[in-house]
């Protein structure tokens, strides 16, 4: 899916919405219309591995929607004079989806993460998203190309895969499983299982409107 109003970064197409806007003239919609779509939250990392990566770049590229997630590409977008309307974070974009499943009995999957903290995704969607018809869901230490994994989640016919693989793994299993479905929304969620189970901290409110979020992981995380 390409828009008159994407905004180009080194060849990724980043969707020019506010969030809001982007669910309720894109993502509902479609997801009403049971229209296959492969969402990537793309943040200045992925930009530099598709720079190098061939393969990764037109794995981005095939998504339908790619949204701005990192303040390095809405300050990118500003020095093109392109500038993108807000930063859509993954994570943010996650709940939105979750919450519109709850609202609609909708089928989910969850992919990724550690068993454990896979397991723990499972306990908090249940309680805080009662209504989901959690219909299968695995860790992410497996063979990316297994077969099995990619059957199970095919004849489940979930209306959303939520995989959390880390960036390139995701977007490669999701692009892979992709002509096995007929409908659902994919999208690649990173560490978001680990901010669910409040495994890892999100940054507090006042760095995100800050957009110091990055800086705050890298205070807590200097590994990353």
């Amino acid at each position: 899916m390409q828009n008159n109003h994407d905004v180009s970064i080194m060849d990724i197409k980043f969707i020019n919405m506010t969030k809001q806007e982007l669910l309720d003239q894109i993502l509902i919609p479609r997801i009403e219309r049971e229209e296959k779509t492969f969402i990537v939250t793309a943040n200045p990392e992925f930009v530099m591995h598709a720079r190098e990566n061939k393969q990764f770049k037109e794995t981005i590229q095939s998504a339908d929607i790619i949204v701005p997630d990192g303040i390095g590409i809405i300050k990118a977008a500003k020095i093109k004079k392109q500038p993108l309307k807000e930063r859509i974070a993954g994570y943010e974009l996650m709940l939105d989806l979750l919450k519109y499943a709850n609202m609609n009995g909708l089928a989910c999957y969850f992919l990724g993460a550690s068993k454990l903290v896979n397991e723990k995704v499972i306990n908090v969607i249940k309680s805080k998203y009662p209504q989901i018809n959690i219909v299968g869901h695995h860790h992410g230490f497996f063979d990316l190309h297994d077969p099995k994994i990619k059957e199970e989640v095919a004849e489940a016919k979930p209306g959303f895969v939520f995989v959390a693989l880390g960036m390139m793994k995701q977007e490669q299993w999701i692009s892979e499983q992709l002509p096995r479905h007929k409908k659902g929304v994919f999208i690649g969620i990173g560490g978001s299982f680990d901010t669910l189970t409040g495994e890892v901290k999100r940054a507090p409110q006042k760095w995100i409107d800050l957009n110091l979020e990055w800086l705050y992981r890298i205070i807590k995380q200097p590994f990353r």
